[in-house]
């Protein structure tokens, strides 16, 4: 037996709609949400390049002594890493070692010695040598 006020009465009736109170309201909730959004992501941006300078700015082993274009798109890099030094030939998506400097290591006394003030004649400071000669010197010329 079915009530005739039920819902059962009619099974096809449409339900009834909630229309919320004024559309403004939906489109603050929005924009307050796309806001809090965006500033979480700067906030974090920014959080991330602090924490790169924090960590990327001690490491001194490594060290870009130079580098020459050598094409359009294509140089050699000179750098250390440690004790030697390394000729790299750097082209877009290639990197390749040309060549290995092991008996000519960088006097960190010199760097040292030029910050500091101190006398170089004090100590004997091998000199610095340049880019162009060390490429020159592993191309043989």
């Amino acid at each position: 037996m079915l009530l005739a006020g039920s819902a059962w009465s009619a099974p096809f009736a449409a339900p009834e709609q909630v229309v919320p109170s004024s559309s403004s309201s939906g489109m603050l909730r929005v924009v307050i949400a796309l806001l809090i959004v965006v500033g979480a992501v700067l906030a974090a941006g920014r959080f991330a390049r602090r924490m790169r300078g924090i960590t990327g700015g001690t490491n001194t082993a490594l060290e870009v002594i130079g580098q020459l274009p050598v094409g359009a798109r294509e140089r050699a890099v000179l750098i250390r890493v440690g004790e030697r030094q390394l000729l790299l030939g750097v082209a877009p998506g290639n990197v390749r070692m040309l060549h290995v400097f092991e008996d000519m290591p960088i006097a960190r006394e010199s760097a040292a010695t030029s910050a500091g003030g101190a006398d170089p004649s004090q100590h004997e400071v091998a000199a610095r040598p340049t880019f162009k000669s060390l490429l020159l010197k592993s191309l043989g010329k």
